[in-house]
């Protein structure tokens, strides 16, 4: 039984300068239960780091049972939610899935990998400065507490992020720069190795992006000593868990049993099937070895089975530079692009590689459709989303529907990422977009589909894109640092132990998204830099087959999307447009049903799928914050007559008076003798008085005032 109580040594405080901010880690007063627990400051913004390992194993798993979790409140920000009748924090949001992620995938390649009891780390962000993002401070927070803790973890890593404004690396960078920044890169590294890249850029070169890992590196040494310092002071003496024994011949056992047909499996048989076939070959061999083994054996027997597959297919990459599918290194699988698949929608992209099929299909609505985000740092909107869908279908496989995985947030989000750089600016094209990738097909780097699935899409709807994005999944096979080959489009079977999944999008002028993780201690600057350089011959390649099917925006949207006017007005004029309570918008919309979306600073959208009807919405826009002008003429109707005059409306809402001296060159005694009440006439704005009152002269045939 593991001992999870130990003696707190007390409160302690620890300190370091970070970039111009100070790094402060607390110990002993938080969380005395958990394994580690640290509270970590960075500026302003604070987390609390917590991690627990189970004091029993999981029976019968065979694999690496660690849950990261990345709760944010939103008493954080000093904020209570929104929403009228729920106050309390529901489930995670997507930005926490992702950071959550981010973070699993810098700790999870560092444990012994045989552990079965249930780990788990939690990061709760106690308070935010508006400055500092609490993903950075989060990941630190979560390599000291495990650092200090019984836990066994195998090294000690920092984290950083890295913007760059006017061509100059910024380390840390506050939510203020990161708006000017054309990088957001973060890190996650042990002193000599990167193990986990989360990036947007907006058309990085290879060489800069390089460059930019390798400062993120420097600052991150320093971290690591920090935390060194924290363990060295409070850390407790780690937890033996011993390796499960192997009983004597089963290696070689399950090595006599499935090479042959592994081989054929792999190298011979038909695409679709393969992965299908190795599983169903490893549940066979557990089978009938287990008759000499003993049946309680047979889930260990089954792990044995699939670890020597990886080895296998590992193993023939670098001793043969046999791959899957007999592929070269650089090769990628046969590629397919199509766009217009489907009838009604604004835009498809369809695109598939090898054995992965993905269909794109674009929205294009209204302002009034972007997305509102409510976090403890501040509420926001998105007015473009991409959303990932990966039906079990798509493997050959059954499941019941839940809704999306935090795989399929964090690879709509990468994607999302990807092409976010090539968008037009709002003010150019004020939709809202909303683009959702249904992955058909699986065999290796779905979410690189999308991204491909994605540029069409956007092209084929009309988005004014600036370039097509693609995306690459590289792999590698490796025992150590210098035995390695960089594969490109890696596959499902060749993402095994001493590989990486190391996506990367962009242009052809550069790197739009990256995301690394890897199943290693690590990647050395040269392993970086080869997949840099590789993946960009790769992204070209696609490139080009997809420049063939559509290579620039289509002149013209589909017919179907919505059309949005756009004016602007004098802002003190929203009130004229919007009407008491609202009363003269909501008459508009209700009688031309379109849209209408008004911003502060006086820009009006009018959308609609009906040409008429948002032209006149447009027009009624118009006149109600029209400003006259002394000379213009109007036909209007009178509206009011008064004994000093009669007022005539010049276009709805707006009103000027006749003045009973201005209605005809003769002396007129009654109003009613010249004109009528609704009588239509047309006048001529002689004056606007220093109230903003329009004074009109009649016109007639007898008089051209």
């Amino acid at each position: 039984m593991l001992n999870l109580f130990k003696k707190s040594t007390g409160p302690k405080e620890f300190e370091m300068t970070l970039g111009d901010r100070k790094l402060t880690i607390k110990t002993g007063e938080l969380a005395q239960q958990a394994n580690g627990a640290v509270l970590v400051q960075y500026g302003e913004t604070a987390i609390l780091a917590t991690c627990v390992m189970s004091g029993s194993v999981r029976p019968d798993v065979n694999f690496f049972p660690l849950m990261v979790d990345y709760e944010e409140k939103l008493y954080a920000g000093g904020k209570i939610k929104g929403s009228r009748f729920i106050k309390r924090e529901g489930k995670p949001s997507d930005e926490s899935i992702i950071k959550a992620r981010i973070i699993d995938r810098s700790i999870r390649p560092l444990f012994p990998q045989y552990i079965v009891n249930d780990i788990q780390v939690i990061i709760e962000v106690l308070a935010v400065d508006g400055e500092n993002d609490a993903d950075i401070v989060g990941l630190v927070g979560a390599s000291a507490a495990l650092a200090i803790s019984d836990i066994p973890f195998n090294v000690i890593i920092g984290a950083v992020r890295i913007g760059r404004v006017n061509g100059e690396l910024v380390l840390n960078p506050t939510f203020a720069t990161r708006e000017k920044s054309d990088l957001d890169l973060i890190v996650s590294a042990s002193k000599d190795k990167t193990l986990m890249i989360e990036a947007q850029g907006y058309e990085v070169s290879e060489p800069d992006m390089f460059k930019a890992i390798e400062f993120a590196k420097k600052h991150i040494v320093s971290i690591i000593d920090f935390i060194e310092k924290v363990q060295k002071e409070v850390g407790k003496a780690k937890i033996e868990v011993p390796a499960p024994e192997i009983p004597a011949g089963l290696v070689e056992d399950v090595k006599n049993a499935m090479t042959d047909k592994l081989a054929k499996i792999l190298y011979d048989g038909p695409i679709r099937v393969r992965k299908r076939e190795v599983y169903a070959l490893c549940d066979e061999v557990a089978c009938e070895l287990s008759k000499k083994y003993g049946e309680d054996c047979k889930g260990q027997i089954n792990g044995e089975c699939h670890k020597f597959s990886e080895m296998f297919v590992r193993d023939n990459i670098l001793n043969n530079n046999k791959r899957v599918g007999n592929r070269k290194m650089d090769e990628i699988r046969k590629l397919e692009a199509k766009v217009s698949m489907l009838p009604r929608v604004h835009g498809t992209g369809y695109f598939k590689r090898g054995g992965t099929q993905v269909l794109t299909i674009t929205t294009l609505g209204a302002p009034s459709d972007k997305q509102i985000i409510e976090d403890a740092e501040e509420e926001y909107k998105k007015r473009y989303m991409h959303h990932y869908n990966f039906l079990p279908f798509s493997v050959g496989e059954t499941s019941p529907l839940r809704g999306p995985s935090r795989r399929d947030i964090g690879h709509g989000m990468l994607a999302e990422k990807a092409v976010e750089p090539v968008l037009p600016k709002e003010e150019d094209f004020p939709y809202t977009m909303r683009l959702v990738s249904e992955v058909y097909s699986s065999n290796g780097s779905s979410s690189m589909a999308s991204v491909c699935g994605s540029s069409l899409s956007l092209m084929d709807a009309g988005v004014p894109i600036k370039e097509q994005v693609a995306g690459i999944a590289m792999g590698m096979a490796s025992t150590n640092d210098d035995n390695y080959k960089i594969i490109t489009d890696l596959q499902d079977l060749e993402d095994s132990e001493g590989g990486m999944d190391f996506k990367i999008a962009g242009t052809k002028n550069g790197i739009t998204a990256i995301q690394l993780d890897t199943k290693t201690l690590g990647l050395t600057d040269k392993m970086v830099d080869d997949t840099l350089n590789q993946a960009k011959k790769a992204r070209l390649e696609i490139l080009d087959v997809m420049n063939k099917i559509i290579s620039s925006p289509r002149k013209d949207l589909s017919k179907y999307a919505p059309r949005i006017y756009t004016i602007h007005i004098n802002p003190e004029k929203i009130r004229d447009v919007i009407g008491p309570g609202g009363k003269m918008i909501n008459k508009i919309i209700e009688e031309t049903k379109a849209e209408i979306d008004i911003e502060d600073d006086g820009t009006v959208f009018i959308t609609s799928n009906d040409k008429v009807q948002a032209e006149k919405a447009l027009a009624w826009v118009k006149d109600l914050t029209r400003e006259v002008r002394v000379g213009e003429i109007f036909i209007g109707k009178v509206t009011r007559i008064m004994n000093f005059g009669a007022f005539v409306e010049l276009f709805p809402g707006n009103e000027g008076l006749v003045h009973i001296s201005k209605l005809a060159p003769y002396r007129v005694n009654k109003v009613e003798d010249v004109v009528k009440l609704g009588q239509t006439v047309k006048v001529k704005v002689i004056e606007i008085d220093s109230e903003g009152r329009t004074n009109l002269g009649l016109i007639n045939e007898n008089n051209k005032k």
